[in-house]
């Protein structure tokens, strides 16, 4: 039976949300580095194990929505940083939960992924804004987004590292602290969406 980083098994961990199962990859796998195999595949990230996925966001941090805030050349193209940063962080959240980090990370994905947000309509030369719901697919893509880049902004700037950022980020989102960035842009986007029923 593979270990993830020859530590973290997979056997145990529950996702406890239904519309995840499908998308939450949690195959074991010694190293989670897949080399693009399933990049030409539709919906072939759902293949990719779920710590792969954040190690290949941490990559590319610096984006929020269209524009790009802070350079993340430091991190771009280099899995073999991003393993260890992802590596390292496991450490110190199983340091301060005592859980296993995968369980804790899949967690932090379920509560971090909005059920529903805005759509642009157009009517004859008007906008507005239509809430819809948001399919199980995006809102893994969106938590994963929200809890690289808050670990990001933590780290940016500031004494505490990458990875240090990263397990606080995992940590509070699982945790659901309105607090941290993941869960708080949750929120934002679901009262935006309330607002335009």
């Amino acid at each position: 039976m593979f270990k993830i980083f020859g530590k973290w098994s997979t056997e145990d961990v529950e996702v406890k949300d239904p519309s995840l199962r499908a998308y939450i990859n949690l195959k074991p796998v010694l190293v989670p580095h897949s080399f693009g195999r399933h990049a030409k595949k539709p919906f072939g990230k759902a293949d990719v194990n779920i710590v792969e996925r954040i190690i290949n966001r941490m990559m590319v941090t610096g984006h929020e929505g269209k524009k790009h805030k802070r350079s993340s050349g430091h991190n771009c193209g280099k899995k073999h940083l991003t393993y260890n940063i992802v590596k390292e962080a496991f450490e110190i959240i199983h340091k301060k939960t005592k859980k296993n980090p995968i369980q804790v990370l899949v967690d932090a994905l379920i509560n971090a992924g909005p059920r529903e947000e805005t759509t642009r309509l157009k009517y004859g030369g008007i906008v507005y804004h239509q809430s819809v719901d948001v399919s199980p697919s995006r809102r893994l893509d969106i938590a994963i987004r929200n809890i690289c880049v808050g670990a990001a902004k933590q780290a940016f700037r500031s004494k505490k590292s990458i990875a240090e950022a990263l397990a606080d980020e995992i940590i509070a989102a699982s945790r659901y602290d309105l607090k941290c960035y993941s869960i708080a842009k949750k929120e934002e986007i679901e009262r935006i969406a309330k607002a335009s029923r």
